[in-house]
């Protein structure tokens, strides 16, 4: 079946993964108990106050108790949708502030400019909330590059290393699973978009990677299909 869809991870991918670790993640721990502290009426930080509430089973946790639990996702690097929604928030302050720009690999920038000049649709999964998706692309190294892409889509559709995502992605998408191309820095997801009958391509931007399963590359100019 001939690929009509790109679908792309970042962190490791498309993104540089120190601009995550050495920049967003300590910006956001940084800043985490002033912002929650400040904005704690704000109804997007309530929702979120209330969705970690509901993921530590209790509802009376109080502001200094849910900094705290924030804290500690943060270097446990837990991939958990309302701490992912709440560094969005953050990371959009930083980027409107010129602090940082988002990071682009030239190769994936390239690529996906002439992916999209081809009439392939472009979208993207990440661990990270749409929203942060979105501020990496519009604040991005290459200037703002949201009319790239058709699609953002986050763990709301489901882990990342579960096939039921990728399968939950292609409906929304209104794409048939073997016109996607999946890529990605980590095996298991493409083994999960494998089985539900994506293609998939890793990229080994530092570590070797061997994989018996997947085509490897070493960056976006490697691509072929």
């Amino acid at each position: 079946m001939t690929i009509t869809s790109i679908l792309t991870d970042l962190e490791g991918t498309t993104t540089d993964i120190r601009f995550v670790h050495n920049v967003l993640f300590p910006y956001a721990r940084e800043h985490l108990a002033s912002y929650v502290t400040s904005q704690w009426k704000n109804p997007e930080v309530a929702s979120i106050v209330k969705q970690v509430r509901d993921e530590i089973d209790d509802p009376q946790a109080d502001q200094a108790a849910i900094i705290t639990v924030l804290t500690r996702w943060i270097d446990q690097d837990k991939k958990i949708t309302p701490l992912k929604a709440l560094q969005g928030l953050m990371w959009a302050d930083g980027y409107a502030n010129g602090d940082f720009t988002g990071h682009l690999y030239k190769d994936a920038y390239e690529h996906l400019s002439a992916w999209k000049k081809a009439g392939l649709s472009l979208n993207v999964f990440s661990s990270g909330s749409v929203n942060a998706q979105k501020l990496l692309f519009k604040y991005s190294d290459f200037g703002d590059l949201t009319g790239l892409f058709d699609g953002f889509y986050d763990t709301n559709f489901g882990h990342k290393r579960e096939q039921s995502a990728y399968e939950s992605i292609a409906k929304a998408m209104g794409t048939p699973a073997g016109s996607i191309l999946f890529l990605s820095d980590i095996q298991e997801e493409l083994d999960a978009a494998m089985a539900a009958g994506m293609h998939t391509c890793l990229l080994e931007r530092d570590d070797k990677i061997d994989s018996p399963r997947h085509k490897v590359v070493q960056s976006f100019d490697q691509i072929n299909f």
